[in-house]
């Protein structure tokens, strides 16, 4: 199980957090600052896996972002590092080539998109062309009330 969903740039600065398990806004903060000095300081050339508090912590570096996921111990990496991969890619197809800028100025909209590959911390979509569809037809939606 995916326990949380942290993009955060390369100046420690958060983008985007999705909670999948209860923590308190102390303890929230608490771990973006932990894991936000761990990750940003390690080498390019360490592993993508990082062992934190009984949990693993899987990050790949996408331009100036770092897109993190803790998990269980007996979860597979290698997967959340695909699922963290299918992400960018989404992101990439919506906005054609992301910027942490699109992260920026349209944060509901990576939300979705989060939300429509990932529900309670489980993978719900692995179709980038079903989701594609899914964020095309909530676009014409929210257009069409308007």
């Amino acid at each position: 199980m995916i326990h949380f969903v942290l993009l955060i740039s390369r100046q420690g600065k958060v983008r985007l957090t999705k909670w999948y398990s209860p923590y308190s806004q102390k303890e929230r903060s608490k771990v973006i600052r932990e894991l936000s000095g761990m990750i940003i300081s390690r080498a390019p050339k360490q592993c993508n896996f990082v062992e934190w508090r009984g949990y693993k912590v899987v990050y790949k570096r996408y331009a100036s972002l770092f897109f993190c996921m803790c998990i269980d111990q007996d979860d597979n990496e290698l997967e959340v590092l695909e699922i963290i991969h299918h992400f960018v890619e989404i992101l990439d197809r919506y906005f054609g080539s992301v910027c942490e800028l699109d992260l920026i100025f349209n944060f509901h909209k990576a939300y979705y998109i989060l939300d429509e590959i990932l529900i309670a911390g489980e993978l719900q979509e692995s179709s980038k062309k079903t989701v594609a569809r899914l964020i095309a037809a909530q676009a014409w939606n929210n257009f069409s009330l308007s």
